[in-house]
């Protein structure tokens, strides 16, 4: 695909370039910026996952009786809740895996705005900061979505927690410009529009995304902000103010925000698939333009998280219709992965095994989906636990999958060293069967009438609630399995080579891990990235 002059060899390197704590945190390169986003990240997801732990541990109900106090359990599920949404799913994979390999992609020496940046991921970390700050306060008890009016109303620190996403805000619109911009303007010689990988096409339809709804959603939160404040009718009905239109705002960014954080996991599946089956992507322009699409349709259809909002029959019917469209680009992503994957020399490392995750989890929630866009059927689901289980089958099961794919599939070129598979394979199986059995049950559960966020329920919901929370103890033992063999790993793993996969885009042209300057020499693209793979070539498979 590129010219092998812009292969590095040296032993010089990202990692090694300058040392010390002060070189990181000053850094202007890509890829430590990218690490720096991926622990940060990472130690988010640990907290929001004990939080889970212990909310599943108080439905285990042992005995009978309860573990966690009403007001305790509401702050832990608004925290779960919130920094699994803005500081886990959201910023993992553009932010993480986006800021390390998309100029390695392109063959930049790194993104348009490295300052910017920089900037980014301090803005990101400050809205963090806001926000468990809070937890050492009051806390907050609203839940993630912070309806009104009792978010303006409550004695907790919400105006804290609000103050965070604020922020972190502003961090993901300036990340989407800097990727539309690095795209558009470094791309190396030979690399054009169609040739370039489907993970730049997803990066890039979310960007799009990011830089048009996030601005929403910040001016709701200040809102929200003003009213608590200064005690303004924006929302509030005693104020004079209309909770609907609270709804409004959020869903219109928060529905697009669904798309934030799955369409780069697509983009990670579609680069997985062909390298795992030693064939070329089918029908690439469909998987690319249907990004797009999937982007468009996200801003038209937030109606149908209201549907028993009070919204007229005809806003119902318009949206409900609208909902079903976005299973179009979406099966024809699939569509094309199936194809992909036909006939093809199928490799079952770990990355391809969360990619084939990534497809029974998101289908899953995909196809529930339509349950709930059925108007009828949604009456009677709606704020129940369906809907718990719908979106982590979609979000939780599609964006970590896709995460944990794209994790183990660039993990040799980030740190130059391989994960050891067998333990990868067991990870994997841990995570897959635990995530079935803590989410399945809670669709039952949602059909027979079970309310989501409550604190208790009726003792007929007992056997399904405690299977539910095995699975999540399941779920927990294969991440945290999965930090101690990676971290393993980088200490002592076995050297990677450029290019352990035998795959053709341009980031594996280059030594592993990357020198600080990505390339020796500008590389120039000469063929497709996914005109060819060798079938015949075996896969390496680690102790």
């Amino acid at each position: 695909m590129a010219n092998s002059s812009a292969t590095a060899h040296t032993g010089n390197h990202y990692l090694n370039h300058s040392k010390g704590l002060m070189s990181w945190l000053t850094t202007l390169d890509h890829k430590r910026i990218g690490v720096m986003y991926l622990f940060s990240v990472l130690t988010f997801f640990l907290m929001g996952g004990v939080f889970a732990l212990l909310i599943r541990m108080e439905l285990f109900k042992w005995g009978g009786h309860n573990l966690l106090e009403a007001n305790t359990y509401n702050k832990l599920f608004t925290y779960h809740g919130a920094i699994m949404v803005f500081l886990v799913v959201i910023p993992s994979i553009p932010a993480a895996l986006g800021n390390f390999i998309l100029p390695l992609m392109l063959g930049a020496k790194d993104v348009a705005f490295p300052r910017l940046n920089l900037a980014s991921y301090y803005i990101f970390m400050t809205g963090a900061c806001f926000a468990v700050l809070a937890l050492f306060m009051r806390g907050a008890d609203t839940g993630w979505t912070f309806y009104t009016p009792y978010s303006i109303r409550t004695n907790t620190t919400v105006i804290l927690v609000l103050f965070g996403a604020f922020i972190a805000g502003f961090s993901s619109i300036l990340t989407g410009l800097n990727f539309i911009v690095t795209i558009h303007k470094l791309r190396a010689p030979g690399l054009t529009w169609d040739r370039l990988p489907l993970f730049c096409w997803a990066l890039y339809a979310t960007s799009i995304i990011q830089v048009l709804a996030t601005p929403v959603l910040a001016i709701t939160l200040a809102l929200l902000c003003m009213e608590r404040i200064f005690q303004i009718g924006i929302f509030d009905p005693k104020l004079g103010g209309d909770p609907v239109l609270f709804q409004h705002f959020f869903w219109f960014y928060s529905h697009p925000a669904v798309y934030i954080m799955i369409l780069p996991a697509m983009g990670v599946i579609s680069e997985v698939i062909p390298v795992f089956s030693r064939k070329p992507i089918f029908g690439y322009k469909a998987i690319a333009y249907s990004s797009f699409g999937i982007a468009l349709i996200a801003f038209i259809v937030w109606g149908h998280h209201m549907f028993v909002s009070g919204q007229s029959e005809f806003a119902n019917f318009i949206f409900s219709l609208l909902t079903m469209f976005v299973a179009v680009p979406t099966g024809v992503k699939t569509f094309s992965w199936l194809a992909t994957m036909y006939r093809g020399s199928l490799h079952f490392n770990a990355p391809m095994l969360y990619a084939l995750g990534f497809l029974e989890l998101f289908t899953i929630g995909g196809l529930t989906g339509i349950f709930l866009a059925t108007l009828a059927i949604d009456v009677h689901l709606t704020d129940t636990y369906f809907v718990v289980a719908h979106f982590h089958y979609v979000m939780v099961g599609g964006t970590l999958m896709g995460l944990m794919a794209g994790l183990h599939y660039w993990f040799p070129k980030m740190v130059g060293k391989m994960y050891p598979e067998k333990p990868a394979l067991i990870a994997f199986w841990l995570i897959m069967i635990g995530f079935n059995i803590t989410f399945f049950p809670q669709f039952i559960l949602g059909a027979q009438g079970m309310p989501r966020r409550y604190w208790s329920y009726l003792p007929e919901f007992t056997l399904l609630n405690r299977i539910s929370t095995v699975g999540s103890w399941l779920i927990g033992i294969g991440f945290f399995y999965t930090a101690h063999y990676l971290a393993k790993a980088m200490r002592k793993g076995e050297k990677a080579v450029a290019n352990p996969w035998n795959a053709l885009t341009l980031e594996w042209q280059t030594s592993s891990p990357p020198p600080h300057e990505n390339f020796i020499e500008t590389p120039v693209v000469t063929s497709w990235p996914y005109e060819y793979l060798p079938e015949n070539t075996t896969m390496p498979v680690n102790a």
